[in-house]
């Protein structure tokens, strides 16, 4: 490819709104344009890197037995109605076409490969299989932002298996780990696997592949012995704490002015461990109003936050909001000096009448708590459960975090960032039950498919290496998906030179590497800028002085060093590289 050719040009600043160094090189290099809030047009040079890693994904799909289709971007409605998700996935797309034809655009095709098992599964001898496809997204994602990395319009690969039964899908799903480990290490962005919550997904359990990287907006726990790793949403952790062999008793204290946590255990004179924290919510189910919802008390240990994604899950899916003033005295309680003390908690049972109390299970390590007393500017101390109060329910719903201890080993854990650039889900038989998806077992007893998922995200991950190979100067493209191997340019007036490097540009491409030339009349700082800015693997410069001695100027983008090779050798140099 000739740049004297190319669609579009390279900028030498980038937009106000780039704040991550991939959103603002891709639009400088001419790899991106926006069209709008988080939809994207790949331009040249971005659309050959999208089809270089659309091959690897390919490559290792098909190495375990993955079979390529292409399935439609409109899913009728009655799909998603069938599953539940179409009143409850609050970031599907929705179409109305002629006649009030409704139908989503797609976000994931889980409903769709139900509905062909319907038709072209038949028996135990149709089992198992993976199909897998590449194509456009959509999701009306709020927050679009952060250049490829948040989209309303974005590419995935999607992989489906289809087993009789859990122990075949467990079987296989280790191959399914396997190979996004591969494609991630292939493209140059090693990513580690972490547990993780199933979200509008459903299903069983999950993992996510995320890659280490200080901006990236997912936190995931890993333990610093072990290789326990999960995302901050679904991540375990050891409450530290005894109960006390004698317990205090219960006493009411002045506590003035003493509304957070932090100031109520410097008052009284305790770590915030030997607190208990009053949190208060809003809850109603996903697809309805508030107006059919119930009101939750959450109690954590006051060194620990709650993890609204745990809670969430607790509670069976739904949506929260916080709880206003005039909710929480209601209920009898104090905004600020809150506690389950002589409350009418609800006993086990989310149905029945009164207050609805969810504690984490930390309330458990340790006694001898400073409680609210539900009494402007007065706290309990020695208040101990379930002496002194009860709960409706304990769960884990604190949030891990650096320094507390790992659930396999007890060695300390630390939260990290990193960017989530692929997702696997256990369904199980989420999709196949409602949807009647079965198949005839040796008996000939109809029984449901089991199900998983599993994503990749072109323009994501095109994103994430980009954050992960780059410097001041630009892109650095792992060879494995760079648009172009070779890049070319001449320096230099003069027909001699320009002839050289034209004729070099031919032979290059006559063996199989892939060369953009940069054939314009410009300067040698411009040009070297350009050539650092896309970040092809190698720069290649014929100049006037080396062609007087028979040689060519080679560079590789991640070293500083350079090197004169001649020209007759090039070719062969630039093949056993």
């Amino acid at each position: 490819m000739k740049l004297s050719r190319a669609f579009g040009k390279t900028l030498r600043k980038a937009p106000a709104d780039a704040e991550l160094a991939s959103h603002q090189l891709l639009i400088r290099a001419n790899y991106v344009r926006p069209v709008g809030a988080g939809i994207y047009v790949f331009m040249p040079l971005g659309y050959r890197v999208i089809r270089k890693i659309w091959e690897i994904m390919a490559q290792e799909m098909m190495a375990i037995d993955g079979q390529e289709m292409w399935m439609p971007n409109l899913n009728p409605a009655a799909l998603w109605q069938a599953t539940g998700r179409w009143d409850t996935v609050d970031v599907l797309m929705k179409v109305k076409a002629g006649g009030g034809r409704e139908y989503a655009l797609s976000a994931t095709h889980e409903e769709v490969v139900a509905e062909l098992c319907l038709r072209d599964i038949e028996s135990y001898r149709d089992l198992p299989r993976m199909v897998y496809h590449i194509s456009k997204k959509f999701r009306d994602e709020p927050r679009a932002r952060g250049g490829l990395l948040r989209l309303r319009e974005f590419i995935m690969k999607d992989a489906y298996t289809l087993d009789p039964d859990e122990e075949s899908f467990d079987a296989y799903y280790p191959q399914m780990i396997q190979a996004y480990h591969h494609i991630f290490e292939r493209v140059g962005t090693p990513a580690v696997a972490v547990q993780a919550d199933t979200g509008s997904m459903g299903g069983e359990t999950s993992h996510e592949f995320v890659v280490p990287h200080p901006e990236g907006e997912d936190t995931y726990i890993a333990c610093s012995q072990c290789d326990y790793a999960a995302n901050v949403e679904a991540a375990e952790f050891v409450r530290e704490g005894e109960k006390p062999a004698a317990p205090a008793p219960l006493v009411k204290v002045a506590t003035p002015d003493c509304k957070a946590i932090a100031d109520v255990a410097a008052f009284v004179g305790v770590a915030t461990s030997q607190t208990l924290k009053a949190v208060f919510y809003w809850w109603w189910p996903l697809g309805e109003g508030e107006e059919n919802g119930r009101f939750i008390f959450v109690l954590v240990r006051g060194d620990l936050d709650i993890n609204e994604i745990k809670l969430i899950n607790v509670l069976g899916g739904g949506q929260l909001r916080p709880a206003a003033d005039e909710e929480i005295r209601a209920i009898g309680a104090e905004p600020g000096y809150a506690s389950a003390l002589g409350l009418d908690v609800v006993a086990p049972g989310f149905d029945q009448p009164g207050v609805f109390v969810i504690a984490d299970t930390s309330i458990e390590a340790g006694g001898d708590f400073v409680v609210g007393a539900n009494d402007e500017g007065y706290h309990f101390t020695g208040a101990n459960y379930p002496r002194d109060f009860t709960v409706s329910q304990i769960a884990d719903i604190a949030q891990a975090d650096t320094g507390h201890k790992c659930p396999r080993c007890g060695a300390e854990i630390q939260a990290q960032r990193g960017i989530e650039v692929g997702h696997c889900f256990k369904l199980g038989t989420r999709y196949s039950d409602p949807t009647g998806a079965t198949y005839l077992d040796e008996n000939g007893q109809p029984q449901p498919i089991f199900m998983g998922s599993y994503g990749i995200g072109l323009d994501r991950l095109m994103a994430t290496i980009v954050e992960k190979h780059h410097d001041e100067h630009g892109i650095i493209w792992p060879d494995a998906v760079a648009p172009y191997q070779v890049h070319l340019l001449h320096l230099g007036k003069g027909d001699d030179v320009k002839d050289a490097a034209h004729k070099l540009y031919l032979e290059l491409h006559r063996v199989g590497l892939e060369v953009l030339y940069d054939d314009h009349e410009a300067s040698a700082g411009v040009k070297f800028n350009d050539a650092d800015l896309m970040g092809l693997p190698w720069r290649v410069t014929v100049g006037r002085r080396g062609l007087a001695k028979g040689t060519v100027e080679v560079k590789r983008r991640n070293q500083k060093e350079r090197q004169s090779v001649p020209l007759a050798e090039i070719v062969s140099f630039l093949k056993s590289s």
